[in-house]
C-alpha cells in the first residue's frame, strides 16, 4: 500500500515510468536482497519494513540497513492494544492488573517469533507483565482470534483495525507507544498507565522505510532524497498519512545524522529485546549494536 503510494507520486516528481514488485518471504529479507543483487544507479528502489534491522541478530540474513542509503523514513503503522467487544477488560490498567495477578494464565496473540507484535509481548515481560504469547499465521488470524473470544489481547496495526474498532468488534485499550494518536485521541497511549515504558516505546515498532543500495552515487541519493522531499509535501500523501492515522517518522528525521541516530536506536531497542529474551540467535554486540542505555 505505502510501496505503491509513494511510487505513484514519485513518478510525478522524478518524471520516470515506476514499476513495483512485491517480494515477500523470510522477513522480507529475499526482497532486499534482490533489491542488493541489483546496479547502484539509483533505479531500482526499495521500501521495507523494520524487519531490516533484525536479520543479522535473528541469523535470517547478513543483510542490515547499513547496507543501504536510507533516503528517507516514511511511516510507523501505530500498534494498538486490544481486547474483543465481550471481555471482562475495559482500561488498560484492568488488563495489567490481571497479569499481574495471574501471571502466565492471560494470552496475548501475535504474528510470530521476532516480529512486531512478538516484540511488544518482550516489552510486556521486561515490564514486569508475564503473558502467555500464542503464535498464529499472520496478523489478521491474531486479530481474529482476539474476536472470536479463543485469546485475551493482542496488538494489531491500526490500519487494519479502524472498522473493527468502528463496529464494535474490539475494545481499544491503548496505543502502543509514548503519544496518542492524532485519528484516536480518546485512545490512550501505554506510557500513560506504565510511565516506565517510555524508554521500549520512543520508536515505532512497525516502521517502513525508503531506502536504496549504499553505494549510489550521491548525486542520484540527492535527486531521490529531494523527489522524496516534494512527495512529503504533496497533499495526496499527506492526506493518505492522515486516513490512515499512520505515524508520519518522515517528519521527524529529515538530516543524514536525526536518520542514522534514529536507526541505530532502533537496532539498540530491538535487537537487545530479542536477545535478551533468546529469541534472537546473535548477540548484537558481534555487529557493534550498542545495547540501550537504562
Amino acid at each position: 500500500m505505502w510501496g505503491r503510494k509513494l511510487a505513484a507520486l514519485l513518478e510525478k516528481y522524478l518524471g520516470q515510468s515506476i514499476t513495483v514488485t512485491n517480494q515477500g518471504g523470510a522477513s522480507g529479507s529475499i526482497g532486499c536482497q534482490s533489491v542488493k543483487e541489483q546496479p547502484s544507479d539509483g533505479y531500482t528502489l526499495l521500501v521495507c519494513a523494520e524487519t531490516m534491522g533484525t536479520y543479522r541478530t535473528m541469523n535470517i540474513c547478513d543483510l542490515d540497513y547499513e547496507d543501504f542509503t536510507v533516503i528517507s523514513p516514511l511511516v510507523g503503522d501505530p500498534k494498538v492494544l486490544v481486547v474483543g467487544k465481550d471481555s471482562k477488560y475495559n482500561t488498560l490498567e484492568d488488563l495489567l492488573d490481571d497479569i499481574k495477578a495471574n501471571p502466565g494464565k492471560v494470552t496475548m496473540s501475535h504474528s510470530g517469533p521476532g516480529g512486531s507484535g512478538h516484540n511488544q509481548g518482550l516489552v510486556l515481560k521486561e515490564l514486569g507483565y508475564d503473558v502467555a504469547m500464542t503464535s498464529f499465521d499472520s496478523g489478521n488470524d491474531a486479530l481474529l482470534g482476539v474476536i472470536g473470544g479463543q485469546v485475551d489481547f493482542t496488538n494489531p496495526n491500526i490500519s487494519t483495525l479502524g472498522g473493527y474498532i468502528e463496529s464494535g468488534d474490539v475494545k481499544p485499550l491503548a496505543v502502543f507507544s509514548n503519544e496518542r494518536m492524532e485519528a484516536y485521541p480518546d485512545i490512550p497511549a501505554f506510557t500513560e498507565v506504565v510511565p516506565e515504558s517510555e524508554k521500549y516505546l520512543n520508536i515505532p515498532y512497525t516502521l517502513l522505510s525508503f531506502v536504496v543500495n549504499n553505494d549510489t552515487p550521491q548525486e542520484v541519493v540527492d535527486v531521490l532524497k529531494a523527489a522524496a522531499k516534494k512527495v512529503f509535501a504533496d497533499p495526496e500523501w499527506t492526506d493518505f498519512v492522515k486516513q490512515n492515522a499512520a505515524d508520519p517518522v518522515f517528519e521527524k528525521y529529515i538530516d543524514d545524522a536525526s536518520i542514522k541516530e534514529f536507526y541505530d536506536n532502533w537496532k539498540s531497542v530491538i535487537c537487545w529485546l530479542q536477545y535478551d529474551n533468546g529469541v534472537a540467535e546473535k548477540s548484537p554486540e558481534e555487529f557493534g549494536i550498542a545495547r540501550i542505555e537504562e
